[in-house]
């Protein structure tokens, strides 16, 4: 197949120059701002201090209200768009992990591309004016959109399956810590790994409490046959002040979403990014 194989050339030609690396690590601290933005949000919910929401929406909008937020805002696109082509160079060519070349790797590399593709457009769109829904907006929206539908009520059970899937999945590869297989470990000093790996380990663990939450909300959704229930970001850390934790439960869960983005500004600079190169036999 003359095309496929000149879709895969092309892709290895792209995704093995040096300038794609650095704008994928561009990408990289595009996402830890993000999520370093989100937390913050949310620690400020917490205690009452913040008008924004705890979301991509809240995030970027505090990026816009600060000095050269446009330029950054910019940047993060490109950045996003750098990561889910990275993504999709790696469906076609496997990840640089053990067992990279595995279907269901390649899989969740799918599935990530359509992430970030996901925010490179939600940012461009922010940056040209439309600001669109909340995050939880959105999510009771769709939602009702879906079980409107004939067998629509399962889809979303399926779609909160992989939510809550997901996120335990997230959450086990950080108690075995084997994201970081998926760093040049050989390219940090003694110092950097012990500061790293318990950052990786705290971080995916809140990420991975969060995707499972929004998971376990959507099933309540469907089951109840109640679009409304469905929570976005924001609402799923909101209840998080609900527990019996209360405010400190949210403030903790905040704490470790920030320190998910520190961890991928570690990323961008020990992360492995070329899925043809040296790194992919590493």
């Amino acid at each position: 197949m003359p095309v496929a194989t000149d879709v895969s050339d092309g892709l290895e030609k792209a995704a093995g120059h040096p300038w794609f690396h650095v704008m994928s690590r561009v990408g990289l601290v595009a996402r830890g701002l993000l999520y370093i933005l989100i937390g913050w949000l949310a620690v400020q919910v917490a205690f009452g201090g913040s008008g924004q929401e705890a979301d991509r929406k809240g995030a970027l909008q505090t990026v816009a209200d600060n000095p050269g937020g446009p330029v950054v805002i910019v940047l993060m696109a490109v950045g996003f768009a750098a990561l889910a082509f990275w993504q999709y160079a790696e469906v076609v060519h496997g990840r640089p992990v053990p067992d990279g070349d595995k279907p269901t790797k390649r899989l969740a590399s799918a599935g990530r591309g359509i992430v970030y593709t996901a925010g490179c457009a939600a940012t461009l769109a922010f940056l040209l004016g439309y600001q669109g829904k909340s995050s939880d907006q959105q999510s009771k929206t769709v939602t009702a959109r879906l079980m409107s539908e004939p067998g629509g009520r399962w889809l979303v059970l399926a779609i909160a399956a992989g939510f809550v899937v997901w996120g335990a999945v997230v959450i086990v590869a950080a108690v075995r810590r084997t994201f970081m297989d998926e760093l040049s470990t050989a390219a940090m000093g003694r110092l950097a790994h012990r500061v790293v790996q318990p950052f990786g380990v705290v971080g995916n663990i809140a990420r991975g409490l969060v995707g499972a939450a929004a998971g376990a909300f959507l099933a309540y959704a469907a089951i109840t046959f109640q679009p409304d229930k469905a929570k976005g970001l924001d609402g799923t850390l909101r209840e998080f002040a609900a527990t019996p934790a209360g405010a400190w439960g949210l403030a903790a869960l905040a704490a470790g979403v920030l320190t998910f983005g520190v961890y991928s500004l570690f990323e961008s600079r020990y992360r492995k990014v070329d899925s043809t190169g040296p790194a992919h036999a590493a």
